[in-house]
């Protein structure tokens, strides 16, 4: 059964939420290396839970369509078989099928409701 795997968090200013979130729960927080701006966030080793990101917001909040939200992904494969059953559902796809280089294949959707979340599908041959 598909499980949430990865939460994102949405800030105007990355920096500064790095800086609140390590102050507050202390977590551990790393910039990506890869091609975008992306700070990989892991919550802990020992007790059950998921590891996230923190990534500036692509639309502004104040007028515009940014996301208030910590958007969770849940890892799917395939990857188009889930993109369907959304689509069949009600769902939309918000952001098409796209790669992560080296990570794997990624899509965001929306819900009936309007809520945004993300899907997953694993493959290092991503590209």
């Amino acid at each position: 059964m598909p499980r949430v795997i990865h939460f994102e968090i949405h800030a105007d200013d990355p920096d500064r939420a790095v800086k609140f979130y390590q102050g507050v729960f202390g977590w551990k927080v790393e910039k990506w290396q890869g091609p975008v701006d992306y700070w990989l966030v892991y919550t802990g080793k020992d007790e059950p839970g998921i590891d996230g990101a923190i990534m500036k917001r692509e639309q502004p909040l104040r007028g515009g369509d940014g996301v208030v939200a910590y958007v969770c992904t849940v890892g799917v494969k395939p990857i188009d078989t889930y993109i369907d059953k959304v689509k069949s559902h009600g769902g939309d796809i918000v952001v098409p099928k796209r790669a992560v280089p080296g990570i794997g294949w990624f899509a965001q959707c929306n819900d009936t409701e309007g809520n945004l979340f993300g899907l997953m599908e694993d493959d290092p041959n991503a590209k």
